[in-house]
């Protein structure tokens, strides 16, 4: 170095660093929390997918088995019985006639074959769902037809709203509603009016297109007045079998008649309000029983 000239100083600095990383520990913890998080909601999408069987049998894996499930003795290890089936403690004289007892022979018929237990095979399955199958297409045939019926005519076309039609446990249910200023009947009257004629002679067409039995059943409105509603039983009791009477007359056969009753107005249309006018009606029934004569039985 020549004289005179300055020296070149070169200062390293190292930098200070943090104690440790702190601060990263929120990552484990995060880290921790979705994997939970990925485990419930995995366990959540099994519950939902798995079926009462599954359940049951993963319940049943992870039961302790050293849970003793006999309630005899004291409860320990035993639990009050032997090492041994058969000895002083065990279940007695009852498992050994369970065990020598024979079976029970199959009961058989004339051909030497097994009878039925009661319980149905394959075809009698079969058949009885065809059989509802059936069913189910005649009546939503005859009920399209009395909507068809009610479309077709004009002077039925009016009254369309005060027809309806559903299917109950006991069959095809038709029923001819009052509304404000359509009444079926006459105040206290028990012969249906013109109206009501002209309605159940449509429903008749409907009804001779089955064979199943009917009943018929009238209700009646409750009073607003208590105590003034008069005899609503007779009155409704009266007004089902008139209506039977115009079913008779459009060509129903009455062998086919299997109920007429009255309700007065015990059963509602609209049990909020058991005063409106539609809850005065008539109720015919095609049952889902057939006949127990056959529809060209002559007597």
């Amino acid at each position: 170095m020549a004289y005179g000239e300055q020296p070149i100083i070169i200062k390293k600095v190292k930098k200070g660093g943090h104690a440790g990383h702190h601060g990263g520990a929120w990552k484990v913890a995060y880290a921790d929390f979705v994997t939970a998080m990925m485990a419930f909601f995995l366990l959540m999408w099994l519950i939902n997918t798995t079926s009462p069987e599954q359940k049951r049998g993963i319940a049943d894996y992870f039961a302790p088995a050293s849970v003793s499930e006999s309630t005899s003795g004291s409860g320990g290890i035993l639990g009050g019985t032997a090492l041994g089936d058969q000895g002083a403690k065990g279940d007695g004289s009852q498992s050994v006639v369970q065990q020598m007892a024979p079976e029970a022979p199959t009961p058989t018929d004339d051909a030497g074959q097994a009878s039925r237990s009661g319980a149905p095979t394959d075809a009698e399955t079969s058949e009885k769902l065809a059989a509802a199958k059936k069913e189910a297409d005649d009546f939503s045939s005859a009920a399209q037809s009395l909507r068809q019926a009610m479309q077709d005519l004009p002077e039925l076309a009016e009254l369309s709203k005060q027809v309806l039609v559903d299917e109950t446990p006991e069959g095809l249910r038709i029923q001819l509603v009052d509304q404000d200023g359509r009444s079926m009947f006459d105040t206290g009257q028990s012969q249906p009016n013109a109206r009501a004629r002209l309605l159940l002679r449509a429903v008749s067409k409907v009804v001779n297109q089955l064979h199943n039995r009917v009943t018929v059943s009238g209700h009646t409105s409750a009073s607003l007045t208590p105590g003034k509603g008069g005899d609503d039983w007779a009155l409704s009791s009266a007004r089902a079998n008139a209506s039977r009477a115009v079913l008779q007359e459009a060509g129903v056969d009455p062998d086919r008649i299997y109920q007429v009753s009255g309700k007065a107005n015990s059963d509602p249309l609209y049990p909020d309000d058991p005063t409106l006018p539609g809850n005065r009606r008539i109720a015919i029934v095609l049952l889902r029983e057939k006949p127990v004569l056959p529809p060209d039985h002559t007597p």
